[in-house]
């Protein structure tokens, strides 16, 4: 249960019984039953966490400790600091029943089902899962995932391949294991050979670059020689170059990222990532845009980097951000490529212009990841 954090379960998880068991104090004080008349009468004995309480008759309490179990027929705690005790009676406090007190079955009901196959889990799911008495539970085995750079460029080493960490990053990140494979130049059977031999020891082959139609984009031809093209191209800016494909004789799967940093970044954790993590919703900020903000072509959502200040989303790119990439019409091809664009809070999913002064709902880049 140490190890759970970032795993994603192989089968639901069902409470056997109902949390808690007993009904248990909240804080220091004394236990009662609300119904009884007072003053009332406290018993010898006071009644801590790892004791079982007495049976607590008409007209008594007994002092109590926060997590200790409440004894039969008390169902309310009165604070220390707030107890009137007056030789050896408690004076009754006006409390409604249940003060103070975590209650029986209140957390979790027996039969309920708290999470399903495929939930990611997080270091604070480890304490429900104690508590229901879990030592261990079943999880998926993490996908081995190489990803490879295309690209003269950057194999020869005179530009820096920018996508492959950011992208190990990502893979990590939805619990999965990636290795870094370096880079392959912009020759046909070289991407092919590579890819295929990549595809042989990992589950995923993630690529960059080489996904459009260049004279020098080979890899959607490699994927095509290699098996089956899911699809490629999405209708989404930037990031719109995206390719998917199975790779049945090697039992593997490849997903084309384009190149551009920003569009590599979009298109990867708005489009490939319910392949790695299932498809769950994503999370989102309601905030109001800063700026009027023009499209371009129609039938495309378009990925808008914002940055966060109090309730204000200001569109970074925009010529009155810190990034001056446009000023009146999103542009994602200049700002695909525009590493600044990284220090983005969130971004906006949007297949209409926005007018300053409107709400619009941010998806925070650290949800998705």
């Amino acid at each position: 249960m140490a190890e759970i954090a970032g795993r994603r379960l192989a089968e639901p998880v069902v409470a056997e019984t109902a949390q808690p068991t007993n009904d248990h104090a909240t804080m220091d004080g004394y236990a009662f039953a609300a119904a009884d008349d007072g003053p009332l009468e406290i018993v010898e004995k006071a009644v801590f966490p790892e004791t079982k309480p007495p049976a607590l008759e008409a007209g008594r309490a007994i002092e109590i400790a926060t997590g200790a179990p409440l004894p039969d027929r008390a169902d309310t705690v009165v604070k220390r600091e707030d107890a009137v005790v007056d030789g050896g009676r408690l004076q009754t406090p006006d409390l409604a029943a249940g003060t103070y007190v975590y209650e029986r079955g209140s957390n979790v009901e027996a039969g309920e089902r708290l999470y399903a196959a495929g939930d990611r889990l997080t270091a604070l799911d480890a304490v429900l899962l104690r508590d229901l008495g879990r030592e261990s539970v079943v999880v998926t085995a993490p996908l081995s995932v190489a990803v490879l750079a295309t690209g003269t460029e950057i194999h020869e080493g005179r530009h820096t391949d920018l996508d492959s960490p950011m992208l190990c990053n990502l893979v990590r990140s939805w619990g999965h294991s990636p290795s870094y494979r370096r880079s392959v130049p912009d020759e046909g059977d070289r991407v092919e050979r590579r890819i295929a031999e990549l595809a042989s020891e990992a589950d995923v082959v993630v690529t960059t670059g080489g996904t459009s139609v260049g004279k020098k984009d080979y890899v959607i031809d490699a994927l095509e020689s290699l098996g089956d093209v899911v699809f490629h191209r999405v209708r989404i800016r930037p990031g719109k170059p995206i390719a998917v494909a199975r790779l049945p004789d090697h039992d593997a799967l490849a997903v084309a990222i384009p190149g551009k940093p920003i569009g590599a970044y979009v298109s990867a954790a708005l489009v490939a990532r319910p392949l790695f993590t299932g498809d769950r919703p994503t999370p989102t900020l309601e905030r109001t845009i800063t700026h009027d903000i023009g499209l371009g072509p129609e039938g495309f959502e378009y990925a808008i980097p914002v940055t966060l200040e109090g309730d204000d989303a200001t569109p970074l790119g925009h010529v009155d951000s810190p990034l001056a990439v446009y000023e009146e019409t999103f542009d994602p091809s200049v700002l695909s490529s525009s590493t600044r664009a990284a220090t983005a809070d969130g971004f906006v999913l949007t297949t209409e212009p926005l007018d300053a002064g409107a709400r619009v709902h941010v998806i925070p880049t650290d949800s998705l990841e």
